[in-house]
């Protein structure tokens, strides 16, 4: 550890924080129908695309209405992801001819990308067309981003609306996401990329003589990267051109490419926090729950840093410490350019954000540090997380926070004028139940089939388990990061972790939804000396201690089994 690495994280954060009121009030406006400056260019263009698909702007939906639109047009976009992904022999933008994507394969892809996960059992460069990246990939990063915003939206709705049956409309929600939001911040953010060396064409491979070698051919590929590196990460996405994601020198080149994608990665859900504050009327509460996401965030890099900090103890006769010229500590899997620091960062921005980009090997991190970035998923991902999934599943543990508070002090608990009843209690907790089922269920499921589950593993022992564990984990968290040891593109693996990626985003979309529907129908009821504030300090701490229990603590036996295990084994002497 060094003061060189603190820096980077204390001026991340400050820029980072300086970021959330500008954008979080441009993002109120633009949920609210407001006018924006974007309106004079904009506004004809959202007109047309309601005229030309038939939506009804001023129409609001139910609960039931926006969860049945917000479904079948996810189905419906899946569909045709998988479509395209069978046909791109036959389909232009292939200069490379490459084959048909087999149907487990494109299956497991075409969910991923529908629910945000990104999830890549192939090496992208090698497999996917620049029509299938384009049309089928880069399209769902924009859609499934906006989805999820629009729920988010859906949810502040129904906490700010006193008896109303409506929630919103899914397709104008999702249109002005798309339009005011997502697509002028990527064509800014790519133009930049481009401007740091990221390459933006459709050409072919290049083919090279290495000097050495000059009877070997060296294949370079390129294509559109600067267009799908932008929405990946700003709408933390994560899914990669190329396989070595935002460590390869053409996604990720320059310190500064760097800086901007860790930015990117968190602006809109810290942004959503005073989006929050702002629509329900109580800014003290948006910055409340940014103080619970940053206390986890900040917890979560020093344990990561100081980690892989430390010198791996089967070791021996080798500097492992830090100096002026060399970084100390766990190197494996890092690159050199980025360092422990830079890597222990965007590790824990990645994995706290459902994004799942890498810019180092998580299968390389020590026993500790792998732990670490693996329970920031299990925590459900609240730590700022997705776009628009980390506002909804932390106001779930808010909801839970403020009963538990209600229960404490014998009242009947209220949230921002809302009564808090059974019926609210049992979606949120359905939403937080169905995440542990799914993953432990599907882990124990492969872990008791020798000749499928532990076929795919290349490592043995606490840290195999931990493999398999961090696949399920990350594909129910829509996370989409991988320890790299298991060799996950087989049958069985494609179509459960697909099926495990479509439960952890829909699934716990229903809930929500239905607590938006719920909380909107009811009347306002002034505060009371009993209230519990939401705004204040105390209400941090215990949400901060809300989301510990039940995120982390569910999850401890099998953490136990794995990096626990692991960790204690390597101080014991001990391999595997």
């Amino acid at each position: 550890m060094s003061a060189n690495g603190w820096l980077q994280f204390a001026l991340y954060s400050l820029i980072l924080l300086a970021t959330v009121r500008p954008v979080g009030a441009y993002m109120a406006r633009v949920f609210e129908g407001e006018r924006t400056w974007l309106d004079p260019i904009l506004k004809p263009i959202e007109r047309l695309i309601y005229r030309l698909s038939g939506v009804n702007a001023t129409e609001e939906m139910n609960w039931r209405e926006y969860a049945f639109a917000m479904l079948g047009f996810s189905a419906v976009t899946l569909v045709v992801t998988y479509a395209i992904e069978r046909l791109q022999a036959h389909l232009p933008w292939n200069p490379q001819g490459l084959a048909n994507i087999g149907p487990d394969l494109a299956w497991n892809t075409a969910v991923s990308f529908t629910t945000n996960t990104n999830w890549q059992s192939y090496t992208p460069e090698t497999t996917m067309s620049y029509l299938t990246q384009m049309a089928g990939l880069a399209y769902h990063n924009f859609i499934s981003a906006a989805a999820g915003i629009a729920i988010a939206v859906a949810l502040i709705r129904g906490i700010k609306r006193t008896t109303s049956t409506t929630i919103g409309n899914f397709w104008v929600d999702t249109t002005r996401i798309l339009l005011y939001v997502l697509i002028p911040a990527s064509l800014i953010y790519a133009l930049l990329l481009v401007g740091q060396g990221v390459p933006q064409n459709l050409h072919a491979y290049t083919t090279a003589h290495p000097l050495e070698t000059p009877t070997q051919v060296q294949t370079i590929a390129q294509g559109p990267v600067a267009s799908q590196e932008a929405i990946k990460m700003l709408g933390t996405n994560g899914g990669g051109f190329f396989n070595a994601n935002s460590a390869h020198p053409f996604e990720n080149p320059t310190p500064f490419s760097n800086f901007l994608q860790i930015l990117s990665i968190f602006i809109i859900p810290a942004g959503l926090t005073y989006t929050l504050g702002r629509m329900t009327g109580s800014p003290g509460h948006g910055w409340a729950v940014l103080a619970a996401m940053f206390i986890l965030f900040a917890a979560g890099f020093s344990a990561v840093y100081w980690a892989e900090s430390q010198p791996h103890p089967l070791i021996h006769g080798a500097a492992q410490t830090h100096t002026a010229t060399a970084p100390g500590g766990n190197m494996e899997g890092k690159e050199v350019r980025n360092g422990i620091a830079e890597s222990a960062l965007f590790a824990t921005i990645t994995t706290d954000a459902s994004c799942g980009a890498v810019n180092g090997v998580h299968d390389s991190f020590t026993a500790l540090g792998g732990m670490v970035v693996l329970t920031n998923i299990m925590l459900g991902e609240v730590v700022f997380g997705g776009v628009g999934s980390g506002l909804y599943g932390i106001l779930i543990f808010v909801v839970l926070s403020v009963f538990i508070a209600g229960l404490m002090v014998g009242r009947t608990p209220e949230y921002l004028g809302k009564k808090i009843e059974g019926y609210d209690v049992k979606m949120s907790m359905l939403y937080v139940l169905i995440f542990p089922l799914i993953i432990l269920t599907l882990t124990a499921w492969f872990v008791l089939w020798p000749s499928v589950g532990l076929a795919a593993l290349t490592n043995q022992g606490p840290h195999g388990l931990t493999e398999i564990l961090y696949a399920f984990t990350s594909a129910v968290g829509n996370n989409g990061s991988a320890f790299a040891g298991l060799s996950a593109n087989t049958w069985w693996y494609n179509v459960a972790l697909g099926w495990a990626m479509l439960g952890g985003r829909f699934l716990m979309k229903i809930p929500v939804l239905a607590l938006a529907g719920h909380l909107a129908l009811k009347k306002s009821v002034p505060p009371s000396p009993g209230t519990f504030p939401v705004n204040t300090s105390l209400f941090t701490i215990l949400l901060v201690g809300v989301i510990l229990i039940l995120g982390a603590l569910t999850f401890f036996p099998a953490l136990s089994l794995g990096p626990i295990l692991e960790h204690l084994l390597l101080k014991s002497g001990q391999v595997f």
